[in-house]
């Protein structure tokens, strides 16, 4: 294994834990949905890169780059669809919550 690619394995694993972090700190669903999102989407991004440059051009490491655009896409419209049907169900902000862009739009 060679050095960059133990440095973005290692990267990856640290995002991941401080999302995992994020997801038992945060007051709300909302706050919780954003650090899972962009913390475990970066760090799993990173995992991916480590394994392209691990493997190369071989079949496991196009697999690894495929998955990185579709996790991208999958990963931020899931998160706003959870945020959107929690808004919707009337799971409420957290009570510091300064802003609420989904105040004016149609249910």
């Amino acid at each position: 294994m060679s050095d960059a690619t133990a440095i973005f394995i290692g990267i990856g694993i640290l995002f991941n834990f401080f999302g995992c972090i994020g997801l038992i700190r945060m007051p709300d669903v909302y706050n919780r949905l954003q650090a899972a999102t962009k913390c475990v989407t970066l760090g799993t991004w990173s995992i991916l890169i480590g394994l392209f440059l691990h493997f190369k051009w071989t079949a496991t490491g196009i697999k690894s780059l495929i998955a990185i655009p579709l996790l991208f896409l999958v990963s931020t419209v899931a998160a706003h669809s959870l945020a959107r049907g929690a808004y919707i169900f009337g799971i409420r902000l957290w009570k510091k919550s300064v802003v609420d862009d989904y105040k004016d739009v149609k249910k």
